[in-house]
């Protein structure tokens, strides 16, 4: 038998089909015939299929894997032009690894520190720099899982937004770290 319930979201009510399986002798009252679209009785209905309504969905801007490609190479670049060997990586805004790149000679350190660093910055929306000013008055912060509260991570921003992180490990301080992540995403603008 065919349920139709009805259902408000954003204001507006949805009518939705529901399909459930019938008992024997369910449609005598249409001489025996299963409406159609209805399956055999005793035999199991097709799940219903509804729209989603478009108040009840957020779109979101993404990094592009070549773009945060093009921001990694540029920030690689400008540690390699100042002589400094370091690891990149650029995350989403889940912080998610997109893009790592782990320079010719960098310590060991380095590649797990510049993820962590983009992960912060992505997760704050804010230059790692800045929140280590934040562990003055909440040290608790520290605590939480994948940060690291080191300068060298930034958030990468679109209309505002931020979109994803970058960050930078290696340099002999985490401001020429930031100074190389900024490289990288100066070279997204144009």
């Amino acid at each position: 038998m065919w349920l139709r319930a009805r259902v408000v979201s954003c204001g507006a009510v949805l009518a939705v089909g529901l399909g459930v399986a019938a008992p024997a002798g369910a449609f005598a009252d249409t001489g025996g015939a299963v409406p159609q679209g209805a399956d055999a009785p005793g035999a199991a209905a097709p799940a219903a299929v509804a729209s989603v309504a478009d108040c009840n969905v957020v779109q979101t801007s993404h990094l592009t894997e070549q773009a945060a490609l093009t921001a990694a190479r540029a920030a690689l670049a400008a540690a390699e032009a100042a002589g400094q060997h370091v690891s990149v990586a650029v995350v989403d805004r889940s912080g998610n690894p997109i893009v790592q790149l782990r320079g010719d000679g960098s310590g060991p350190h380095t590649y797990e520190s510049a993820e962590r660093k983009a992960y912060t910055a992505a997760s704050f929306n804010a230059a790692t720099s800045a929140l280590v000013q934040r562990l003055q008055t909440d040290p608790t912060l520290a605590d939480i899982p994948g940060t690291l509260f080191l300068a060298g991570g930034l958030p990468i921003r679109y209309q505002g937004s931020p979109i994803a992180g970058i960050g930078v490990a290696g340099a002999p301080s985490g401001a020429t770290d930031e100074q190389f992540a900024q490289a990288g995403i100066d070279a997204l603008a144009g």
